[in-house]
């Protein structure tokens, strides 16, 4: 018998909720932040700005052949991402693009509901 990964959620699901912590969806809440992929939801181990780095997205290129487009929700503010994580995500063949992490949920709601190959990397929020 397979064990199914701690933190997962398979499919495609919208998020219905962002903030105190985490994130509501599919009739469920997690607290932490999320990496929503083409597979599904699955618990990330990024806390903050600081973590958002290569080895944290090793789940997401496994499955970039999936994708085209990929939102990092980075918190409260906008950082720029690190310009060598750019070139490994083109590398990748993935377009990126940085915003804040409720811009980044309402954006990935509207382009999963235009059927798009988008994931998304979303730290929690308060």
């Amino acid at each position: 018998m397979t064990e199914k990964p701690r933190g997962f959620l398979p499919g495609r699901h919208p998020l219905d909720a962002v903030g105190q912590g985490g994130f509501r969806f599919s009739d469920m809440s997690h607290r932490g932040s999320v990496l929503i992929l083409p597979s599904g939801i699955h618990a990330w181990d990024a806390l903050n700005p600081e973590d958002i780095t290569y080895h944290r997205f090793k789940a997401l290129f496994d499955e970039a052949k999936d994708i085209d487009f990929v939102l990092i929700g980075t918190g409260q503010n906008i950082i720029r991402l690190d310009p060598m994580l750019v070139w490994q995500f083109r590398e990748h063949h993935l377009n990126v693009d940085p915003m804040t992490t409720l811009a980044a949920a309402r954006t990935y709601n509207v382009l999963i509901a235009e059927g798009r190959r988008v994931a998304a990397a979303l730290l929690a929020i308060e």
